[in-house]
């Protein structure tokens, strides 16, 4: 029986389950404190690269190690191929593929963990949100569908999320809410208060560690937020219980015995890691260890979800080098999160550690380039032009387009930038903080891509991973290690 076919099975499980949200995102404030503890102190840290296609993974590893070299991601022991595709797109964008990971159950493009036939879009076209980021979704426009976080935290084990993205964005979303459409931020924030109105119930007494960005779906317009009913909800969580902290000395001088932690950082998306001021926004790699330091002393064991989320926005802007600077700043999370849980768990016996993306992206590496090596703050690497590679007079000179001007490693299928006639480059230019890479179709943002995605894992029942799986298959493999029911 496949994962989609499992779903009425499913429906019916939930029936007996406090996922008492509506399609607004309305829940009711009820808990499951006294939910019994898991049978062993088993982990999942679940690392999502948001458009970290094959392509910019191979790019991650020729800028930071060149190409005979390694990253952390290349030294997973199990890996397989995941196809990505939605219920109603070849190329899903992040909701549907991320709540495939967190559901086992394929969904429409812009959809937060609801069944199939739910609708992001109402008939005449229009978003089934308004303008300022309230959800209008119709009752009887499907449902919700549990999470692998609701249902961990439903037998007993800590939560948490980390990204640095907004913690409202699609891809954390799709671990605590439910919404028909992902642009509506403030309905899924309500979504995460304990007691509030519009919880979600499922989510007991709350999602233990929230890490990342969006303060202003947090606070109302009076407190330069862009809440319409005058919450806010950062407040309303302190009420429950949470520590707030919002830099990066606040984060760090969180102790671990700490019940609760909301730290959200900026008022929309954190910076970039090219831009980040460390004493302002910690890094991703800091948020996962102060995160990983809180769940590992309860009494349980826990579900945390990473995203390196600006790899996928940097990459709409065709900015190669954010793109491939977050994508390190990711690697190194996943680095610091291994070390540490080998430390808590040595030979990771009760800690699976799952690796991937949602979806790819349009990045191209052009040939024929010479080996580069690493990229450095005086030698551009792979952000550089394709050089030949052949012994001979020419060895090293830039090769050229029909015209006779050179052109970059790295290039787009889509983008902003198009030029309408090629001029000759440096690189110079090309390894500069804004350059844009030029795309094959101008488009105002680059797209994503359709190809399959990289997946790796390590330890507590890693060896199911392997071949080309569906994303939805994830699901299944994760409680299969877990023993969930």
């Amino acid at each position: 029986m496949t994962m989609r076919q499992e779903v009425p099975m499913k429906m019916l499980k939930m029936a007996g389950l406090a996922l008492a949200v509506t399609l607004t995102g309305c829940g009711s404030d009820s808990d499951n404190n006294d939910a019994p503890p898991p049978a062993a102190k088993k982990n999942v840290l679940f690392f999502l690269g948001d458009g970290m296609g094959i392509t910019t993974l191979t790019a991650m590893r020729i800028f930071e190690a060149g190409e005979a070299g390694s990253i952390t991601i290349d030294t997973l022991p199990e890996t397989a191929f995941v196809r990505t595709y939605s219920a109603d797109g070849q190329v899903t964008d992040s909701a549907p593929s991320m709540a495939a990971y967190m559901t086992g159950v394929k969904m429409k493009n812009e959809v937060i963990s609801m069944t199939t036939e739910t609708n992001a879009y109402a008939p005449d076209g229009s978003q089934y949100v308004d303008a300022d980021g309230n959800s209008t979704c119709e009752q009887g426009n499907g449902a919700p569908v549990e999470t692998l976080l609701e249902m961990m935290k439903g037998q007993g084990f800590a939560t948490g999320v980390v990204t640095t993205t907004r913690v409202t964005h699609a891809t954390p979303a799709t671990t605590y809410a439910h919404i028909c459409n992902r642009n509506g931020e403030n309905t899924i924030a309500a979504q995460m208060v304990p007691g509030g109105e519009g919880f979600n119930a499922a989510l007991g007494d709350g999602v233990d560690v929230v890490l990342g960005g969006g303060r202003r779906h947090f606070l109302p317009a009076d407190q330069s937020g862009r809440r319409t009913d005058g919450r806010n909800l950062i407040e309303e969580m302190r009420t429950a219980g949470y520590q707030y902290v919002d830099s990066t000395d606040a984060l760090m001088g969180v102790t671990d015995d700490t019940a609760k932690l909301l730290g959200i950082f900026t008022s929309s998306d954190m910076s970039y890691e090219l831009d980040r001021i460390p004493t302002q926004e910690p890094s991703l790699a800091e948020m996962t260890g102060k995160a990983i330091d809180m769940l590992s002393t309860r009494d349980n064991g826990f579900f945390l979800m990473v995203e390196g989320g600006r790899i996928d926005h940097a990459l709409h802007a065709t900015s190669g080098k954010r793109a491939l600077t977050d994508g390190i700043a990711f690697d190194n999370a996943v680095k610091t999160a291994l070390d540490k849980m080998e430390e808590i768990d040595p030979g990771l016996e009760n800690t699976l550690i799952v690796v991937t993306a949602d979806h790819d992206h349009t990045l191209v590496i052009n040939g024929y380039a010479e080996r580069t090596g690493k990229t450095t703050e005086d030698h551009a690497g792979v952000l550089g032009m394709v050089r030949n590679y052949a012994n001979g007079p020419n060895k090293g000179e830039p090769r050229t387009d029909v015209d006779g001007n050179p052109y970059t490693i790295l290039g787009f299928g889509n983008g902003p930038n198009r030029p309408a006639t090629r001029v000759a480059l440096t690189e110079t230019q090309t390894a500069a903080d804004d350059y844009l890479q030029e795309a094959v179709i101008q488009l105002s943002s680059e797209t994503h891509g359709g190809g399959d995605v990289f997946l790796g894992a390590v330890g507590m029942g890693a060896d199911v991973f392997h071949g080309v799986i569906d994303n939805t298959e994830v699901f299944g493999k994760i409680k299969a290690a877990l023993d969930l029911d």
